[in-house]
């Protein structure tokens, strides 16, 4: 199981059976502004504020989840979009 999460504001942004799957949503976001949904960001100071989208890796075979990964992949911001090396 892959899960798209919002590391600064620590929201679960969708649950993916394949990383193909999840990178592919990372890849439809990175098209949309930063200041839209679903980009916008939730804080009061969203204006200077941003997503920083990292992909996390799941043993979803036993409860509770067991982390296998965490990689930062995306930010977008009102400076940009930015793709980090997986």
């Amino acid at each position: 199981m892959f899960v798209i999460e919002d590391e600064l504001h620590a929201e679960w942004q969708g649950e993916f059976r394949t990383r193909q799957e999840a990178i592919a949503e990372l890849q439809r976001r990175a098209l949309i502004p930063w200041n839209e949904e679903p980009n916008a960001a939730p804080c009061t100071d969203w204006v200077t504020c941003g997503r920083k989208y990292e992909l996390v890796e799941f043993d979803d075979s036993v409860l509770p989840w067991r982390q296998l990964s965490r990689a930062l992949i995306l930010e977008i911001s009102a400076a940009g979009v930015r793709w980090f090396a997986e």
